[in-house]
């Protein structure tokens, strides 16, 4: 029981690490939370967890390698990705334009899961950490929590490994995200009550990043073409 719990407590950091970093994902989730309120940002960190676990049941059954064997896949997502991204920057321009302090405008719709979940499914890293990482959790073995943690990886590398294959590892994977997905956006709405200006630094941020994210996507994509 001890290892069970110890082994999902380490799936659980292991999600968090993933989920944490700065990207365009959180970027969505950040601009989300800080004009629509805390509903709209946990909305925007579902759809991408559920393109997590769509990619999750295509490795169980093998579908995921076969994708990333089409040579003209990868470049092809690269792009899409990248447009994508750019023209929810577009969005996110206007919301930093049009906010002048966070609202918790429940009414008002709310498109960030839609755009999570498109930009998640076109995220050939995503593709490339259930072809590598991923396919890993599901088999026996061992796995170094940290050492794929986004910037500080190699820091940290040798500080937690545990057992893969274990269900519990798994259970605690999903529960990590879906930690972060809640606590996110809750941080952020209780920032933006607090500072008039905060929503739209965070909506200009948040475009700031899926520029560049997008401007690298279509580089990256246009390169392998």
């Amino acid at each position: 029981m001890t290892s069970l719990i110890v082994t999902a407590l380490a799936g659980i950091l292991f999600g968090l690490a993933l989920a944490a970093p700065p990207g365009p994902m959180n970027a969505i989730i950040a601009e989300e939370s800080v004009v629509r309120g805390w509903a709209a940002g946990f909305r925007a960190g579902l759809g991408a967890m559920l393109a997590d676990a769509i990619f999750f049941v295509l490795t169980l059954a093998g579908v995921v390698a076969v994708i990333d064997r089409l040579s003209g896949l990868r470049p092809a997502l690269y792009v899409a990705g990248g447009g994508l991204m750019l023209y929810f920057a577009v969005g996110a321009i206007d919301e930093a334009r049009a906010a002048t302090s966070f609202t918790d405008a429940a009414e008002a719709a709310a498109s960030g899961f839609r755009k999570t979940f498109a930009l998640s499914l076109t995220n050939p890293y995503q593709i490339s950490f259930w072809l590598t990482v991923g396919v890993g959790l599901l088999e026996p073995g061992t796995l170094d929590v940290l050492a794929h943690a986004p910037a500080v990886g190699s820091a940290l590398a040798g500080s937690l490994v545990v057992q893969t294959g274990s269900p519990a590892l798994l259970v605690g994977f999903f529960a990590g995200i879906a930690c972060w997905i809640v606590a996110y956006p809750a941080a952020l709405v209780a920032a933006g009550r607090r500072v008039d200006a905060f929503a739209p630094i965070v909506a200009a941020g948040s475009a700031v990043v899926l520029v560049g994210f997008g401007v690298l996507f279509l580089a990256m994509g246009l390169d392998l073409v």
